[in-house]
């Protein structure tokens, strides 16, 4: 009896672990539908900022794109210096982020295919709809997958231009030009960030 409720419970509970894992579209088009929802809200830009940035805290791999974006220079840098650059990586980040989508109102976003390209990573492939005032816009989320039940927003190719690596390529020109100082970089995030 007790040999089958354990392998009743072992099955159980693997049926139920498959059925909480997010399909990487879905996640994307559902994330979408989110944001596009509360920027159609009648609030202030400020509330929709305050909210969009909660929703990236939810769904982008902040950390993880912030050490992608420092390059090279992350493997030289002490513990203290990699806390306080994820620190001020996520305030610059979640500022660039919010202020920028809250200029849309209501965008439609439509999921249009997905590919696996790893065991840790799916494009999804989606278009932002043309609206007056600008063209159709396709937009592919790379999406971080080694957790199923918690995909998560590594980058975002707008019509072929990655903003991670056009990131890193800021980040690496600003520490080039500042003799390879990290701290001229932490200035950098700080002004941003509190502008």
């Amino acid at each position: 009896m007790k040999k089958k409720l354990l392998v009743f419970l072992i099955v159980y509970f693997s049926i139920i672990s498959v059925s909480f894992s997010i399909e990487p579209d879905i996640f994307v088009q559902s994330t979408v539908n989110r944001a596009s929802k509360l920027l159609g809200e009648d609030i202030s830009k400020d509330e929709k900022i305050e909210k969009l940035k909660l929703i990236a805290k939810e769904t982008v791999d902040i950390k993880g794109i912030g050490f992608y974006t420092l390059g090279a220079k992350r493997k030289t840098i002490n513990e203290e210096e990699k806390l306080k650059y994820s620190q001020l990586f996520e305030e610059y980040f979640l500022k660039s982020f919010s202020s920028r989508l809250a200029e849309y109102t209501n965008p439609e976003i439509d999921v249009t295919n997905k590919e696996k390209i790893s065991e840790n990573y799916t494009i999804v492939n989606s278009i932002l709809k043309a609206t007056k005032e600008r063209p159709e816009i396709n937009i592919d989320w790379r999406i971080y997958t080694k957790d199923p039940d918690n995909p998560l927003i590594r980058d975002l190719i707008i019509e072929g231009l990655s903003l991670a690596r056009t990131q890193k390529e800021e980040f690496a020109s600003v520490l080039s030009s500042n003799e390879n100082n990290i701290d001229a970089l932490f200035k950098v995030l700080k002004e941003f960030a509190d502008n």
